[in-house]
């Protein structure tokens, strides 16, 4: 994996990358050794990333998009999808919080969508 990492550095520094490359954010420069490098590795990895992007929420005119941006599956009546799966992206860190907000509009869709009839 350090020589992973060291692949991808030299590949993103080469000049046809240079309208492209910002500053390294993660491992960051000053992991320059192999050691700080591996550290970095032993530090950070895991395999706990949610899943997401596996029915892709867009809009409607977004042929890879599985649900539509009020989370109703294309095409199927009086269903939805209220996962991680629907974030289009990995979010930038963990997914618990997106996808909580995720049902948090999905739960104000569904109650604008089946008001109780008052007797």
């Amino acid at each position: 994996m350090v020589a992973g990492v060291k692949l991808s550095r030299d590949i993103a520094a080469r000049a046809h990358f240079t309208p492209y490359r910002g500053i390294e954010l993660y491992p960051g420069p000053e992991a320059a050794d192999d050691q700080s490098l591996a550290r970095y590795i032993r530090e950070s990895c895991h395999t706990a990333n949610a899943m997401v992007g596996t029915c892709r929420m867009g809009a409607e005119e977004d042929s890879m998009a599985v649900v539509d941006t009020r989370l109703r599956v294309k095409g199927v009546g009086q269903l939805r999808v209220v996962d991680s799966s629907v974030m289009p992206l990995l979010p930038g860190g963990q997914a618990g919080a997106p996808t909580m907000m995720i049902a948090e509009r999905a739960a104000d869709f569904i109650k604008a969508e089946h008001k109780p009839i008052l007797r």
